[in-house]
């Protein structure tokens, strides 16, 4: 399993990113696909997971973040709206269904850094 995570980057509060996902090694459009956070001094959070064309999200983020995947191009992505400080973490992508109780116990991915900040 090989994951690439990308498009972070320092943005100000109300701004936008789109992060991306690259995936191989695995069967990726029958796979649940995840994206989880961690925060400078905290621990993992769960931000959302994808299944076909079911979505789920964290409390924190739904109404302004968007996951959607590209099968064609094994390409997970989590478009981020209306940015706020809290969302500054690091985040990666996770195969797998994961939600606000379930984390991963390893992460495959580098992450991409995100920090929102004016």
């Amino acid at each position: 399993v090989q994951l690439v995570e990308s498009g972070g980057g320092l943005v100000q509060p109300g701004g936008s990113l789109r992060l991306s996902c690259a995936a191989s090694g695995f069967t990726f459009s029958g796979s649940y696909m995840s994206w989880v956070r961690q925060a400078p001094g905290k621990g993992l959070e769960w931000v959302s997971t994808i299944f076909n064309r079911n979505t789920w999200y964290a409390d924190s983020v739904k109404g302004r973040f968007t996951i959607s995947r590209d099968n064609a191009k094994n390409t997970v992505y989590l478009q981020m709206n209306s940015l706020k400080s809290e969302d500054t973490a690091l985040y990666y992508c996770a195969r797998g269904y994961y939600d606000r109780y379930t984390l991963p116990d390893r992460l495959e991915g580098q992450g991409t850094q995100v920090t929102v900040s004016s």
